[in-house]
């Protein structure tokens, strides 16, 4: 069916519905087995209903369901990716059709980085207030059948809630239902889908007509009160955030004060100046929505894509709270799920241009720091996948070393820890500098490194034992640890704990000889490893009756 596979293609590709008709009709069919999520929801901290403002980015690109909406991925240059996920909370694709379905290789990159995803529930003019009158008019059998039917979707595909936006007037019948039915289809996502949310958008007021606020008021408080957020309408003032915020009390994390990177209407900040906006949304201690950030990718174009988004993050980093690790094994090789070729051991297998954002690996903090560090992401190198994560920086005179800070972490340390890296030292003198992995712990007093030769430094830092060669019984699945190849170095590292908790993992980059001068490096790392001895050495599950369908030899 046209639904579920490309007709040039028969590739099997992502869907939305549209009308009342389709969506009451949705059943789970055979051909859904591709876009269901075959990623859980990593868990991260602090989770997201910690008290703490909260970051949502909503994607609206060009209509939705572009080249992201082939499940196996397309051979497309310069596609857009996002991968800040560690500066984010709540990702939602958004699109003009009545349900929006988030194609699965967004929920797939999203939920191993941690981000839940929402799809959209979306009416506007005309025939979405006929649509309103049909569902919400005809009481609660008719709202109560329109939420069932949501629930199952993001029950079945896996993904995360829904964006609600009813973006036309309503009669006075279907808007004395809008809060029953919210509060009707908020109850049966939290109990179909775990960690479900359900979040407004503000647009309708409580008498039916349409008149977006900027803020949370009187007029659309029960709304809000009645789903899991309110997502405001981008032309605020500052005052508006203080009146949001005294009327929000506790759930003042709730409100997601909208922000259109591209800048349409009176707004503060947009663009590149998008942190004037965020950094009054902070002082209000509220939750943000980053609206259209594809704004680096469709305004400034494909070309230097990656280093304006980079650049555009980056300015924003002071205000995205960022999120740690929580469980092991932590294992990536930086790739982002695009390239211009398929490395894998560091060779280029297949040249040519792809796109699979499912094959998007977990992604680290970027940090940036003026002049002396830039992280990015290369496509020219890598030792698996399309990219590796390039460092690039100097060190200054009279000290030693650059740390630079891949992830942060929260949980207990293991009793031991083995830890892998590959690497490669770019520019003309790569002996000059070493590489090595540093693991930080948060200070307590009672923790200690249980190798007693080795002391860690003060302010918890552990400088991991380098291991010539994997220890017996790992040596297979530790192969990488003999040598790298095609250039890259390769490393094995172990390291012993007694009740410590895990804070950060960096990459130390050193000088070989002490120098007067300022020294510059560039630095590919290729893949990072974090595992627990314990369970590494544990064989894994056995696979049982596979079976294939739906073959299609080309």
């Amino acid at each position: 069916p046209a639904r579920y596979f490309d007709t040039k293609t028969t590739e099997p590709i992502s869907f939305f519905l549209s009308g009342l008709e389709e969506l009451l009709a949705w059943q789970p069919n055979s051909n859904d087995d591709f876009n269901i999520s075959a990623v859980p929801l990593a868990k991260r901290q602090p989770p997201l209903h910690s008290k703490r403002p909260r970051t949502l980015v909503c994607h609206d690109m060009r209509g939705g369901y572009l080249e992201d909406r082939f499940i196996q991925g397309s051979a497309t240059r310069n596609p857009y990716v996002f991968y800040h996920w560690r500066y984010i909370d709540i990702f939602v694709y958004f699109s003009h059709h009545n349900v929006t379905i988030p194609p699965v290789v967004w929920t797939n990159a999203a939920h191993r980085n941690g981000v839940p995803v929402l799809g959209t529930f979306i009416t506007e003019w005309t025939d979405g207030e006929k649509l309103c009158e049909a569902f919400l008019a005809g009481g609660e059998e008719a709202y109560g059948a329109v939420a069932e039917q949501l629930a199952r979707i993001a029950q079945h595909y896996r993904f995360d809630g829904w964006l609600v936006n009813i973006e036309n007037t309503l009669s006075a019948a279907a808007v004395g239902n809008l809060a029953p039915f919210l509060r009707d289809l908020t109850a049966r996502v939290h109990s179909a889908v775990p960690g479900g949310l359900v979040i407004w958008y503000d647009s309708v007021l409580q008498d039916g007509t349409l008149r977006w606020q900027n803020e949370l008021n009187e007029e659309n408080r029960v709304f809000f009160d009645a789903c899991d957020g309110l997502f405001t309408n981008y032309n605020w003032k500052e005052e508006q955030l203080e009146h949001t915020l005294r009327l929000a009390g506790p759930r003042h994390a709730d409100v997601y004060v909208g922000v259109d990177v591209f800048a349409r209407g009176d707004v503060i900040g947009g663009g590149f100046n998008t942190d004037k906006s965020l950094r009054l949304i902070r002082q209000h201690s509220l939750s943000a929505a980053i609206f259209a950030p594809g704004w680096v990718y469709e305004h400034l174009g494909e070309e230097n894509f990656l280093q304006n988004e980079n650049r555009f993050w980056g300015l924003l980093a002071e205000y995205l709270p960022t999120h740690s690790i929580c469980t092991l094994p932590l294992a990536t090789s930086f790739s982002l799920g695009m390239g211009t070729s398929r490395f894998l051991d560091g060779k280029d297998e297949e040249s040519g241009p792809w796109y699979d954002l499912s094959m998007q690996e977990i992604q680290p903090l970027y940090p940036e720091h003026q002049g002396r560090l830039s992280t990015s992401c290369c496509l020219q190198d890598a030792w698996c996948g399309g990219s590796s994560l390039r460092l690039q920086g100097t060190i200054p005179p009279g000290e030693e070393r650059v740390a630079v800070r891949l992830f942060s972490l929260q949980m207990p340390a293991p009793p031991k820890l083995f830890l892998t890296l590959l690497y490669k030292l770019e520019g003309l003198q790569p002996n000059d500098f070493a590489v090595a992995l540093e693991v930080t712990t948060w200070d307590s007093g009672t923790c200690l490194e249980g190798n007693p030769t080795s002391l860690p430094e003060p302010n918890g830092r552990h400088h991991p034992r380098f291991l010539p060669a994997p220890p017996p019984g790992l040596a297979k699945l530790l192969a990488a640890c003999h040598h790298g190849s095609h250039g890259w170095t390769s490393r094995c590292y172990e390291l012993e704990l007694q009740d410590c908790s895990l804070r950060d993992l960096s990459v130390i980059v050193s000088r070989q000889q002490p120098s007067p001068q300022e020294t510059s490096f560039t630095c590919l790392l290729g893949e990072v490893r974090v595992l627990d001895t314990a369970s590494v050495a544990a064989l894994p599950p056995q696979v049982h009756s596979v079976t294939a369908s739906q073959l299609w030899w080309q």
